[in-house]
């Protein structure tokens, strides 16, 4: 749905916090993102290819501004993931402005729609397979979701056990993400599916350490309240 006039000249756009330093929420009040099949989300980085940066007209703006590592596109939010070594105190203007103009233009935010995602449960799939995807879906994704992240299904291998996901938005470079990862998805797969032995993210090569230290257990405590909403065993 594209905005109307009147819409534009009241939209509000909320900027809230992620418990990635490097990672910043954009919430345009009333203002619908990516919407349908595309409602899982689309994530996209600088080093993408080129189509897949083309298939979206917001983040392909967002990534041209100096020092935007990466883009996240929810249903309703933006999040925008930066370089280390670029301040928010003058991206912010900047990343405002291109979501403004962004509703301005009636473009959407994705220019076509997948037919399947990540977590579509396909006719090969077998019964533990469609079982960590239901569970991702359902009890995992709105959890993260919730700060500004995703969490996607890459794999799993069954001699091993091992379930490899992908993380996106403010959950790429987090320092708190191994305990989302180990604590509450790697708990909550193993506790309702004992095939299950070992979860893994996909790895990602990282131009920098980023975050401070002294914050983790503050990130990691905001982390831990939103998988326990969802329902999300932890483990001392």
């Amino acid at each position: 749905m594209l905005p109307t006039l009147n819409q534009l000249r009241s939209l509000f756009i909320q900027t809230t916090d992620t418990p990635n330093p490097e990672s910043l929420k954009f919430v345009p009040n009333g203002l619908a993102i990516v919407q349908g099949d595309d409602s899982n989300g689309y994530f996209v980085t600088k080093s993408d290819p080129k189509d897949d940066i083309l298939r979206s007209p917001l983040a392909k703006q967002l990534l041209d501004v100096e020092g935007v590592k990466a883009v996240y596109l929810g249903a309703d939010f933006v999040t925008v993931t930066k370089f280390a070594e670029h301040k928010w105190k003058l991206l912010r203007p900047q990343l405002f402005s291109v979501i403004m103009n962004w509703a301005d233009s009636g473009k959407p935010a994705l220019l076509e729609k997948p037919e399947i995602s990540d977590t579509t449960i396909l006719d090969d799939d077998g019964e533990v397979v469609a079982m960590i995807k239901e569970l991702i879906e359902a009890r995992i994704r709105p959890a993260v979701q919730e700060d500004g992240g995703d969490i996607r299904y890459v794999s799993f291998e069954e001699e091993t056990g091992m379930v490899t996901v992908q993380l996106a938005g403010s959950c790429v470079g987090c320092p708190s993400s191994s305990v989302t990862l180990k604590q509450g998805v790697e708990n909550m797969l193993m506790h309702y599916i004992p095939e299950v032995t070992a979860v893994q993210a996909l790895e990602e090569e990282q131009s920098e350490e980023s975050g401070n230290p002294e914050s983790a257990p503050q990130e990691q405590k905001t982390y831990e309240q939103r998988l326990a909403a969802a329902g999300i065993p932890f483990s001392d």
